[in-house]
């Protein structure tokens, strides 16, 4: 293995033995991320231990006297250990990647898909949140035709794979109870993903209604969502309606999101599923067609893997940015 630039950071990983600790380690490795050392984190499993770069290293228990001297943290752990670490960490000099849903809403705290606003990050020198994985799939399509013909209003019903739920989720999908789904989700559909509010929607599309706006900039952007598990392993797909502001033929939006970075884009008749997309960064947007019944109004369909692009890919792409800033 060679040896890291005297300049790489020492970089934590909390939750580094969940499904998203392990592919941020592997899109670690595949981006060439600077690391000079690499302080493996998680729960309190004793005798855990990852790979990384070819060398096996032992899971000690998240706890603020690890991350001393640590200069990069991701949590791709729990909600709790960021809510209690993250603000330690970045007392002590630390720079911070949270995929956690903890403080992505919190005022000043920036929420990037570094494509659509990297330009949040600019003199941040502590805490970034990283989006849930249906908004980031949903915003990279969104963006590109904001760009072009504003947005008027969005309407999105998703289709999320177990793998969004954590390990054990995929375990339950397989045949191993767990106790993570509602109802059995093994060739089934659940119209819900994680808990009903009073208002008969869910946690899951109340964030995703909440982070697009925060992510694009527009709090007040009709955004109406349904959220669904199905029994794919990976990979979130979405079904979304747009309006613009202007009027946009296919042909142009096509234009634009192929003109977008990370986006692969098909007209009316193409597509991709889940299982194409799997182990792939970009976001594949398809089957874009217009509305008949709105002449402002376009359909597309998107899929990303939600462990990738969706959590992994996303955070360390947060870093990359942070480091050249």
């Amino acid at each position: 293995m060679s040896a890291a630039p005297a300049h790489a950071p020492r970089v934590a990983v909390v939750g580094a033995t969940g499904i998203v600790g392990e592919t941020l380690l592997r899109v670690l490795e595949e981006r060439a991320f600077p690391v000079r050392e690499l302080v493996a984190l998680g729960s309190g499993r004793a005798g855990a231990r990852v790979r990384f770069r070819g060398h096996d290293h032992a899971v000690s228990a998240a706890t603020p006297a690890m991350l001393r001297g640590v200069e990069l943290v991701f949590f791709a752990a729990t909600g709790e250990l960021s809510r209690t670490l993250a603000p330690v960490a970045v007392e002590q000099g630390a720079l911070v990647v949270d995929k956690s849903s903890t403080w992505r809403m919190a005022e000043h705290v920036p929420l990037v898909v570094p494509e659509v606003n990297a330009g949040a990050l600019a003199g941040q020198r502590g805490l970034v949140a990283c989006p849930n994985c249906t908004t980031i799939g949903l915003v990279m399509a969104l963006e590109p035709l904001r760009r072009a013909a504003g947005l008027a209003s969005v309407v999105v019903t998703t289709f999320q794979s177990a793998s969004g739920a954590g390990r054990e989720a995929l375990e339950e999908l397989h045949g191993t109870p767990r106790g993570i789904f509602p109802r059995t989700l093994a060739g089934n559909a659940l119209p819900q993903c994680d808990a009903f509010f009073e208002d008969g929607g869910t946690a899951e599309e109340h964030k995703l209604v909440a982070e697009t706006r925060k992510i694009l900039a527009l709090p007040g952007l009709p955004v109406s969502a349904t959220c669904a598990r199905v029994p794919v392993a990976v990979g979130h797909s979405a079904a979304v309606l747009v309006e613009t502001e202007r009027d946009l033929a296919p042909e142009e939006a096509l234009e634009a999101l192929r003109a977008f970075p990370g986006v692969v884009a098909g007209g009316p008749r193409e597509y991709a599923t889940p299982l194409e997309v799997a182990g792939r960064d970009e976001v594949h947007v398809g089957r874009v067609r217009r509305d008949p019944s709105h002449p402002r109004r376009l359909w597309l369909w998107t899929v990303l893997d939600n462990l990738r692009k969706g959590a992994a890919t996303n955070a360390v792409q947060i870093a990359e940015e942070l480091l050249e800033r």
